[in-house]
């Protein structure tokens, strides 16, 4: 087997110092290729993981120079690999959201005391917050019983950035480095030729990453972000107050439509509830009929209320979200609300601006025509009375009693009418006050409703110009900030271009 120390060359130290700059991880990857041992190594066994991370993880080493080979073991049979194999590599895939247990300690433990090289990668990372704190803890755990450094890997990073050609991104995804830690660990690929592979290969990585660097310096494509945002700041220049406030006066108008067609027609439902019960009501019962009616309108009061909350809570919403909508992405903290539902609550809680139905009916005044009907009464009830007893006077013995059982007859007749006429026009007044007092808790409603929606107005117009203002002085600074970074990048430009000229022309020579 052919020696790779004496086969390929080093890198000459500036093009060493340029492949540490834009490809570190290629760099440790060729480092460890050329101090590997060129002997023949087991596969590296590939312990713990979620078994869908591990088969991309190990797609997304398979890509890579030198092939090192992978093999899943399942964590209780990762004890027997030190014993099953001659001087083994293990890599284990450690959880990037929660700390190692017991189990895997006694693994790492276990495979420690075979003797087997282990490298330690922290799985999925990205998708953790806390990984940092998760890593810190994994590294003091193992380090008790020996060297133990953990490198971040997310299989998912590299494939996103493999798609777009992001090689940052591809740094950040750890696969690489992981690559060079397992090539370092299990000497593979010390064949000369793959040496040469792998450092030409490293070579040209670092001069696409160079070129790349030169086009968005040339195109300006470092500085298009900045110019963006800029833009973008600039084109929104009022702070976002036109179009928060054209939104507040489009939903106030709207609901203002709204929530008093509902006032109209809940006036009206109780209108005709009141009615029917009028014709339904005794005559002993029209006296407490105020009082129900009043326990009706604090009842459809607490409705228009608890739907006024609605539409100006959701008012309040939309017009946080407009007012956050232009807001620096990163620089501002979350604004206080308007709160302007609160009001509405308000509102219901003093009694003096509850509706009312007004003072009880006045008693109704007899006129012309109840004593029209006691004159129609007494007439029609004699004369059903005559009728009744009209057939008794076949009879001679019984013709002295006649006069007497009509006039009783007619009395009573009499007395029913006028009573039905008295009790028919106490039930027409009663509907007449009962008309006029929802007229009058219809105008209170409507008043209600228009208050808390001014008042609404008025806080939430407030609320918009602070914020507003704010996040205008936020932006001027931001733009203040952004052309003083775009007149800095413009002065660095010729210098960064002439320093990746150079950093291309110690390639050549590598």
């Amino acid at each position: 087997m052919p020696e790779s120390s004496g086969v390929v060359p080093a890198l000459p130290v500036a093009a060493e110092a340029v492949v540490m700059r834009w490809n570190p991880h290629g760099l440790a990857l060729l480092l460890a290729v050329r101090s590997s041992t060129g002997m023949r190594v087991a596969p590296v066994a590939l312990i713990g993981g979620q078994e869908t991370n591990s088969v991309l993880l190990r797609a997304e080493l398979a890509r890579l120079t030198p092939r090192v080979e992978l093999l899943p073991v399942e964590v209780d049979g990762a004890a027997r690999v030190g014993a099953e194999r001659l001087d083994p590599v293990a890599c284990l895939l450690l959880d990037g959201g929660s700390p190692i247990g017991r189990d895997m300690a006694g693994v790492v433990q276990g495979l420690r005391a075979n003797g087997t090289r282990i490298v330690f990668a922290l799985d999925g990372f990205h998708v953790h917050r806390e990984w940092r704190e998760v890593l810190a803890r994994d590294e003091a755990l193992l380090s008790a019983d020996g060297p133990a450094e953990i490198v971040p890997v997310s299989a998912r990073m590299a494939v996103v950035a493999r798609a777009n050609g992001d090689a940052a991104l591809a740094d950040r995804s750890g696969v690489a480095m992981l690559h060079a830690r397992l090539v370092a660990a299990a000497g593979a690929g010390a064949a000369g030729d793959q040496v040469e592979i792998v450092r030409a290969r490293v070579i040209a990585e670092t001069r696409r990453r160079i070129e790349g660097e030169l086009e968005k310096l040339r195109s300006g494509g470092d500085v298009a972000g900045l110019r963006a945002e800029r833009a973008t700041l600039l084109a929104v220049n009022d702070g976002g107050r036109g179009a928060a406030m054209g939104m507040l006066r489009n939903r106030l108008h709207l609901a203002r439509v709204d929530l008093l067609h509902e006032v109209g027609v809940r006036v009206r439902a109780l209108n005709a509830g009141a009615r029917a019960d009028i014709e339904r009501l005794p005559r002993s019962g029209l006296g407490g009929f105020p009082q129900g009616l009043q326990n009706s309108v604090e009842k459809i009061t607490r409705e228009i209320d608890r739907a006024s909350f609605q539409r100006l809570a959701a008012l309040d919403e939309l017009v946080e979200k407009a007012v956050r909508t232009s807001e620096l992405a990163g620089n501002r903290g979350p604004t206080a609300g308007a709160g302007v539902s609160a009001q509405v609550g308000a509102l219901s809680t003093e009694p003096e601006r509850r509706p009312r139905v007004g003072s009880e009916p006045e008693p109704r005044c007899g006129g012309v025509e109840d004593h029209l009907m006691i004159a129609l009464g007494a007439s029609a009830g004699f004369g059903l009375g005559r009728l009744v007893v009209l057939p008794l006077a076949l009879w001679e013995a019984v013709d002295y009693a006649l006069a007497p059982v009509s006039l009783l007859l007619g009395a009573a007749a009499a007395g029913w009418v006028v009573r039905a006429r008295r009790q028919l026009a106490d039930r027409a007044h009663l509907r007449q006050w009962v008309a006029d007092a929802l007229v009058n808790v219809k105008a209170q409603l409507e008043q209600r409703v228009a208050t808390a929606l001014v008042e609404a107005e008025e806080r939430l117009t407030d609320h918009v110009v602070r914020t507003t203002t704010a996040h205008l002085v936020e932006t001027d600074r931001r733009v203040g900030e952004l052309e003083a970074q775009l007149r800095q990048a413009a002065q660095r430009r010729p210098a960064l271009l002439a320093a990746c000229e150079r950093d291309i022309g110690a390639l050549d020579f590598a």
